[in-house]
């Protein structure tokens, strides 16, 4: 058991991290470069904002929203 254990360890520290540990390496060069992953899910994070942004601003102009003082129970 502690054999597979240890697999388990080599594959995640040596094997998986490959590409974050070159990342590692080009933090003493490249500021940019070394964030690049940050940036790759900033972009995501932002297109997604505006996607749900338009879709509500879509069903807002529809009027597809009840605004009646009694839609929700909790209101």
């Amino acid at each position: 058991m502690k054999a597979f254990f240890e697999a388990i360890a080599y594959l995640f520290e040596e094997l998986l991290f490959i590409p974050l540990n070159m990342l590692r390496e080009l933090e003493l060069t490249s500021w940019f470069s070394a964030n690049l992953f940050n940036w790759f899910f900033m972009f995501i994070g932002f297109v997604g904002l505006f996607y749900w942004l338009s879709q509500l601003k879509k069903f807002n102009d529809n009027n597809e929203e009840d605004r009646d003082s009694t839609a929700h129970s909790f209101l």
